[in-house]
């Protein structure tokens, strides 16, 4: 029997859809000091971010002959030597990818109507000084006519783009290995209507200078990919949005952006320091908070689990 550790777990319609093909499945999670020694009773490996796998691990589990992340980045895992010892590595690119591209407009429209604040205040004096509230908060803004660049025009990025179009928004996307998308826009309520948009990208620059919204949709990398000379390049008063890897902007750099105005806002899910991120960002009024829950809707973790368990079975039974 091929025996399946789901050591950052998997939804139940996942575990079940394995569990009746005949794969035991393990849920139990096992200890990252003590991967070394149980790993090789293994035959797959499902992890999330938590569970890392580097090529130590790797070289004491030559039993292992399917690594697959639930989700798109597998900064946690060596891919590379992975496959170099014969070990499929796959992930699931496109489960979650309305998830994310939902939670990203959730900040933008809190940071564009004040909701980080005027949430707060309200529960603190709303009876007592709701007139003042009502002035302080009354300059939102809409988002129809502004210009949303997309850093990282992959399934997320391109889900992003769709609700973005939908809201009238213009849409600017980078991308070093796509230069062009037809993104498609359904209307279910209107007989299936559906709509297809090219959207080309544009240099890393343009994006930079002239958007109004910028959100982050890349793998993690060695360092910062906004950083001091990015910075400089922004729109003034411009809200940036990372729910992509902690890091991928660089934090010190962003305070001092927030602190002159350059950047009006920012809506972050994800922090170079987790699971204990800084507290000045924790605290700062200027900023939409969520606790890296970008692929973590029930709707996305069931379709996470039944992507692994179908790429799971692909694998082991031809």
């Amino acid at each position: 029997m091929i025996k399946v550790l789901a050591n950052d777990g998997i939804s139940e319609d996942g575990k079940l859809l394995l569990e009746e093909a005949g794969f035991e499945v393990q849920t139990t999670k096992i200890p990252q000091e003590e991967l070394p020694t149980k790993l090789n009773d293994f035959d797959a490996l499902i992890v999330r971010s938590a569970t890392k796998v580097r090529k130590e691990l790797i070289d004491m589990a030559p039993n292992l002959k399917l690594i697959a992340r639930g989700g798109v980045g597998m900064d946690n895992i060596d891919v590379e030597y992975a496959r170099s010892k014969g070990i499929k590595v796959v992930n699931t690119p496109a489960a979650s990818s309305q998830s994310v591209a939902e939670l990203v407009f959730a900040h933008i429209f809190s940071l564009s109507r004040f909701l980080q604040l005027s949430h707060l205040e309200m529960r603190e004096k709303g009876d007592t000084a709701f007139k003042d509230l009502k002035k302080s908060y009354a300059k939102g803004a809409e988002l129809r006519g502004k210009t949303v660049g997309i850093i990282g025009f992959g399934r997320i990025g391109q889900a992003v783009a769709r609700m973005a179009l939908g809201m009238g928004m213009r849409v600017l996307a980078t991308d070093p290995m796509v230069k062009e998308a037809v993104i498609e826009l359904n209307f279910p309520g209107f007989d299936g209507v559906k709509l297809n948009l090219k959207v080309d990208t544009v240099p890393m620059e343009t994006v930079l200078s002239s958007s109004d919204f910028i959100t982050l949709h890349v793998p993690g990398g060695d360092g910062p990919l906004l950083g001091a000379k990015e910075f400089e390049m922004l729109k003034n008063g411009v809200v940036l949005v990372n729910t992509a890897r902690g890091g991928t902007i660089d934090e010190d750099e962003l305070v001092n952006a927030l602190a002159s105005g350059k950047v009006k806002g920012a809506g972050l899910d994800v922090f170079v320091g987790e699971p204990t991120p800084r507290k000045d960002l924790l605290s700062h009024p200027n900023i939409s908070l969520s606790p890296h829950i970008g692929a973590s809707t029930t709707q996305a973790q069931t379709n996470i689990g039944m992507e692994l368990a179908e790429k799971i079975m692909d694998h082991f039974e031809g």
